[in-house]
């Protein structure tokens, strides 16, 4: 389930960042599958890109740092704003990355996200209404890091996704179960944070 159990110690230096403000956010709906993200325009807000850009600028992240991301507009959209100010290359899309899917609340009010990471709470490998699982999300997101660290060595690698993954991926480094991904400190729109493995203090 969590491809991180057993390693020590990374090569890589890893940093993760939550998009800026989305229209989806700002009307406090649930945007979770790329295919309506794809048709609707469910990108940044001028307030989501200010913060993005205010994050680029604020970070001391050099400028060949690998920067992935996943496809939905408003991850992708963070990116390069970040991309853009650090004067990096291309940003490498990874749909590993993706928003979880929160399969029947999809397009449905933000509050019930709640109800979701309450069943996460019972169990971790399971999900109804087609939600995607929070073991599942950690399956990704930490094979993701596994091959990163098979492609790379010695670099600052950020990877711009989304909340609950976020979350998740949090509790992966902290050899956390997945079921307590809520009990860890949440990210912000456009807020970047380094990521250490359990117990590496470097």
């Amino acid at each position: 389930m969590n491809a991180l159990s057993g390693i020590e110690r990374l090569a890589n230096r890893f940093s993760v960042m939550r998009h800026g403000q989305s229209k989806a956010n700002a009307a406090g709906i649930i945007v979770s599958c790329i295919g309506n993200d794809r048709r609707g325009d469910y990108g940044l807000t001028e307030l989501g890109r200010q913060q993005a850009l205010a994050a680029a600028r604020g970070c001391d992240l050099p400028r060949d740092t690998i920067i992935c991301s996943s496809d939905f507009s408003r991850a992708r959209q963070t990116a390069e704003i970040v991309r853009a100010q650090l004067g990096g290359t291309e940003v490498v899309i990874a749909e590993a990355l993706r928003e979880r899917c929160f399969g029947a609340w999809e397009g449905s009010a933000t509050g019930n996200y709640a109800r979701v990471w309450a069943a996460d709470e019972t169990d971790s490998d399971r999900a109804d209404g087609d939600v995607e699982p929070a073991a599942a999300v950690l399956r990704r997101m930490t094979a993701l890091i596994v091959d990163l660290e098979r492609q790379y060595a010695g670099r600052d690698i950020l990877l711009v996704s989304h909340g609950d993954p976020l979350q998740i991926l949090q509790a992966g480094f902290l050899q956390i179960d997945p079921s307590r991904h809520r009990s860890l400190p949440a990210l912000e729109t456009a807020e970047i944070r380094p990521l250490r493995l359990a117990g590496d203090a470097a």
